[in-house]
This record gives structure tokens, C-alpha cells and sequence, in this order.
């Protein structure tokens, strides 16, 4: 006769999930794979570069680089141009990432407001999240004007010396956005770009009273941008809308104009993906 079954039994383990599913440690990673993840990581944000250059600055052998690289190259993941013998991150690379960005209807419901941005104004319009204390830009529809903004989607920028950035950082409090200011060392890209913190809190202040933020040449000098946030159904910020172009042209004598039709667009994305203004 069997045994009498404990009622009381460990939850049953979920299909597809190995035993330790929840232990994150060293112990369950590949670390052949988080070599390569780190070359890849790397090549993405610092394109064009040599073998030595790579090895060196991911602290790995060269002919475990070379591996990689060339492993990542079967895939589609890298690209290497021979006559400079220089790597860069290749077409695969951005096939997946289209993926993740089909995954949200944010990106989706975006596109059509940000075509419309871009029509009201005349400018390039952007789309941009929160993504380890920098913002990462999804979507853009672009000028027609020769002379233009340029943010593919993937490309990285610091929040305090962003439009989206600051918008962004506007909606946290004062202590969460010195944190993500203090978090790396904060870099002086031209003569107008935030120095200090109280800065920062100053500029913070500014645009909370104006509903929308302005990068006033603070990451390139002769390009201005105008921003204001996008909230989800609980009134948190996830994401920013902006226009961006040159100073000329983004300038202050059109600031209501631009101003106006950012936070439209902003309240427009806000209501699509089922969100609330504050």
C-alpha cells in the first residue's frame, strides 16, 4: 500500500524550465556566449573597428575575438570590410531588432503621429524610451529638408543632454534623476550642455512648469529639439516624443508652434496606447 500523498507539495516545475531556472549566477551561464555578447555589445555602440582594437577594449584574446567575430559574420550579425580590415555591426543585427520593436504597439500606434509630427512641423520627429539611464530612440520619421536630425532607431544618448531625455526626467522626482545624472560621469559635449547637478534640477524645474523640454544645442552644436512625454494607463512616463533639426530652423520665435505641436502629438500617443495624462 503506497504511502498517503503530502497535500502540501513543492509547486510543480514549469514546462521548458530547468531545475535552478530562477538562479541567475555565474554558475548557469555560458561563458563562451557571454564573451561573444560582450564583442557584439560592443561593436554596436563603437562601429568600425579593427581586430586589436576590439580585443583591447573588451579585454579578450585576439584570436578569441577573431572567433567570435567570425561566428557572428556566419550569421549575419557583423559585417567585416577587408580592404580596411574593419568590423561593424551587420544586417541580421538590425532584422532582429525590428522584431522586438513589432512586439510593442507602441512603436506601431507611434507612426502615423509621428508622421504627423513631422508634417505639422517641418521637422524630424523621434520616438524614445527610458533604457538603463539613456535614451533609446525607436522610431523617427524625417524631414524632408536637406539639412536634418538623424536618430536610427538603437542609437543611445544621455538623458540630460537629450529632449526626450530631459521630458523624461522631468516626470521623476529630483532625487531618481540626480541618480541617473550622477550614475556616469556626465560629459561636456558643447558650452551649453547641463555641468551639475543643480543644474539638471533647474532645468527639470523649467520644464515641469512648461509641459514640454527643449535641448538647446546641449548635444550638438546648431541643433535644437523640443520634447514632452508619453504616459500608460497608470500616468507613469514610458516613453518622449520630439522634434528635432537645426537651430536655425527649431528657433525660439517658434517655440509655441513647435511647443504645441509636440505636446499634441505627446496627448495623442498617450490616449492610443490607452494611457492617461497626468
Amino acid at each position: 500500500m503506497q504511502d498517503d500523498v503530502d497535500p502540501v507539495q513543492a509547486p510543480r516545475r514549469a514546462r521548458g524550465r530547468p531545475r535552478g531556472w530562477d538562479d541567475k549566477t555565474a554558475q548557469n551561464t555560458i561563458k563562451s556566449l557571454d564573451r561573444a555578447m560582450e564583442v557584439f555589445e560592443f561593436l554596436s555602440t563603437d562601429q568600425g573597428k579593427t581586430l586589436s582594437a576590439i580585443a583591447e577594449q573588451t579585454e579578450q584574446s585576439p584570436a578569441t575575438v577573431y572567433r567570435i567575430l567570425t561566428t557572428l559574420e556566419r550569421r549575419g550579425l557583423v559585417e567585416h570590410e577587408a580592404d580596411a580590415q574593419l568590423w561593424y555591426i551587420g544586417a541580421q543585427a538590425f532584422v532582429i531588432g525590428a522584431r522586438f520593436l513589432r512586439r510593442t504597439s507602441l512603436v506601431e500606434r507611434a507612426r502615423p503621429i509621428l508622421r504627423q509630427l513631422m508634417e505639422a512641423t517641418g521637422e524630424t520627429a523621434n520616438l524614445g524610451i527610458e533604457k538603463s539611464g539613456m535614451v533609446l530612440f525607436l522610431s523617427q520619421v524625417e524631414t524632408h529638408e536637406n539639412i536634418r536630425a538623424f536618430f536610427p532607431p538603437g542609437t543611445l544618448s544621455p538623458m540630460y543632454a537629450s529632449g526626450i531625455g530631459k521630458a523624461l526626467l522631468a516626470e521623476m522626482t529630483d532625487e531618481r534623476a540626480l541618480g541617473v545624472f550622477t550614475a556616469t560621469e556626465p560629459v561636456q559635449f558643447t558650452q551649453h550642455t547641463l555641468r551639475t547637478g543643480d543644474d539638471l534640477l533647474a532645468e527639470l524645474q523649467a520644464t515641469r512648469a512648461r509641459g514640454y523640454s527643449i535641448d538647446g544645442e546641449e548635444k550638438n552644436l546648431g541643433m535644437s529639439c523640443v520634447a514632452a512625454p508619453v504616459f500608460d494607463m497608470n500616468r507613469e512616463a514610458v516613453a518622449g516624443l520630439s522634434v528635432s533639426g537645426p537651430t536655425s530652423r527649431v528657433s525660439w520665435d517658434r517655440l509655441d508652434q513647435f511647443s504645441r505641436a509636440v505636446r499634441d502629438a505627446a496627448t495623442a500617443l498617450t490616449h492610443a496606447i490607452g494611457g492617461e495624462v497626468p
